[in-house]
Parts: C-alpha cells; structure tokens; sequence
C-alpha cells in the first residue's frame, strides 16, 4: 500500500558500526519490513572521516542510528539538536570479559587492575564508571585503557594484555568459545535499561519527511514485534547477509544472549525515565556539562502514531 500511496523511496541509513547489536536493523532490512514500506534501504557504516552526526548535519544522510549521547554531545557543543524518534536498543550490549575465570565475581575485583576498553564509543566506558561507582569503587582505582581500536585492543587481550576486556557482539561469544576469555558480568544486567541506540535525524527532516518517517518507523515497529516472537536462530539466519564473516554458531550464540537480557526494544518509543537514567550517566561521567531537556531531543510521536495504528 505504501507504494502505491507515495511511491519507492531510498534511504541512506548511516550506523556508527556494524553489529549484531543493532539487528533490528537488519530484521527490517533483509526480512522485507522496509521493503514493505516501499523503503529501498542502503545501510552505510560510519568512518572516522564522516560520523554518523556529521551525515546529518551535512546531508549525506536523513536518518543515522546510534547514541544518544551523540545528539547530546553536539547540543553540549553549541550544535543543532539532532532529534531522536525511535528507539532500538534498550540496554548496553556490552559485555566484561576476564581472562581467568571469576565465577564469584564481585566489581571490588577490578581495583588495581587494567581493563581494556571499547575506544570507539564513550557510553560503554560511561556505563562502566556508573556501576562502578554503584557498587562503591572508585573508578580511579582501575586503570580503563581507551587507546586502541576494536582490531588493536582484540590483538592485545588475545597477546596477554589487560586483565579484564570490555566488548559487544560477536567478538564476546569468539572469545568465551575459544577459551581465550570468561564472562565476568553482562554490563546490559549491571547498567540496567537505558535507551542505548535510536535513529535520530535532522529538525529539518523531522518537520518535512514525516512521510518517510512514519514509514521507516512502521517498518521498524513490525521487525520489533517479529523479534518479540522469534527463536534466536530464527533471527540469526535473517540478519545473515549483513555478517557474512561471523560463524553461523557464534552469531546465533550472540543472538541468543542479547534475547536474554532483553536487549532489543520492544516498540520505538523512547521514554523520558530511561533518557534522564542515560543524561545523568553522561552527566555523573562528565561527558556532558548540561542538563539537555528531553523535548529538545527525542520525539515520540512518529512512534505513538505508529502503535496506534498497528
């Protein structure tokens, strides 16, 4: 119907980076949920010459997925707001890896002790402060190296450096399957539910491409409602395409472990409590220096609209 209404339209959807993590993406991409939209979907990955935020502001793209804290950093910086409307992940998706086993693992166990983290992104390393903090350590007694690449901080751990590793999907499920490391502590269950990732795009774009908006939206909330329902194979052989080089084994373990922890959205609506728990976290973290209002930043009502018509 959609075709019929308004006709194809192609998007260009910028991601910080490829992961299992945002596989309600590639539910709605290769599982014909976009296509259901009459959306004809080109998923582009960030690089370090043009940033998921800077696609937007500089037109190569309409709607990019990611952090919140990325449309936070850049109103913190005196930028446009980069307005947020439907939500993706509801938890971190990042995981404390040890190379001995812990199996009575308390968090006091990281004082004194190098943690190799994700460089890529701060909300991980913010996250990880936050519960530090919680379980009363102070996160100057751990030394949270931040230094290296993905590529670069693997090489090292699997080298011997580093006592604990902090990573996503699939590089956690790798690790743990080859012996080279042991789950210390989902950092999803430690941090709690917080609206990790959405798509956001421009105020421009927000008044003017409602349209699109609703339709990616729409896609969006069936590939959700499909996941709710689905086995972890059943999404891992869907989301294929787009992980080529991860084993088939190790992409439905990744699946499997981030189902059980509820890390995917259940519907697109990002609510105010979850995006005041990530505000003082960045906050708490002194990424931010402002207290940004909600209004400003994340709308909900392409995502009401949408369940209410579903």
């Amino acid at each position: 119907m959609a075709a019929a209404m308004g006709g194809w339209r192609r998007l260009i959807i910028y991601e910080p980076f490829r992961s299992i993590f945002y596989a309600p993406q590639f539910v709605a991409l290769h599982g014909g949920d976009f296509a259901a939209e009459a959306l004809d979907v080109e998923v582009v990955t960030a690089s370090a010459g043009v940033t998921t935020t800077a696609a937007l502001m500089d037109g190569h793209s309409e709607i990019a997925l990611g952090g919140i804290m990325r449309s936070l950093d850049v109103a913190d910086r005196g930028g446009p707001f980069l307005v947020h409307f439907a939500e993706v992940n509801s938890r971190n998706g990042f995981f404390l890896l040890t190379r001995q086993p812990r199996p009575h693992f308390t968090w006091t166990d990281l004082v004194g002790t190098t943690v190799i983290d994700f460089a890529e992104a701060p909300t991980p390393w913010q996250c990880l402060l936050t519960v530090l903090r919680k379980h009363g350590v102070d996160p100057g007694s751990v030394r949270i190296e931040r230094t290296r690449p993905l590529s670069d901080a693997l090489a090292a751990f699997r080298a011997g450096h580093g006592d604990f590793f902090q990573t996503g999907q699939p590089f956690t499920e790798a690790l743990i399957a080859d012996g080279t490391a042991h789950l210390a502590a989902s950092m999803g269950e430690a941090t709690g539910p917080v609206p990790f990732s959405s798509y956001m795009t421009t105020q421009r774009f927000l008044r003017d491409g409602r349209d699109v908006l609703l339709r990616f939206t729409r896609a969006l909330y069936a590939a959700q409602r499909r996941m709710a329902r689905a086995e972890a194979k059943e999404i891992a052989d869907v989301i294929a395409p787009a992980f080529a080089d991860i084993a088939p084994d190790i992409r439905q373990r990744a699946v499997a472990r981030y189902l059980a922890q509820h890390t995917w959205a259940r519907d697109p609506v990002i609510r105010r409590d979850g995006y005041d728990y990530l505000r003082r976290i960045l906050l708490d973290g002194g990424f931010i220096t402002r207290p940004h209002r909600y209004e400003d930043l994340i709308d909900t009502t392409l995502a009401t609209q949408v369940m209410g018509r579903s």
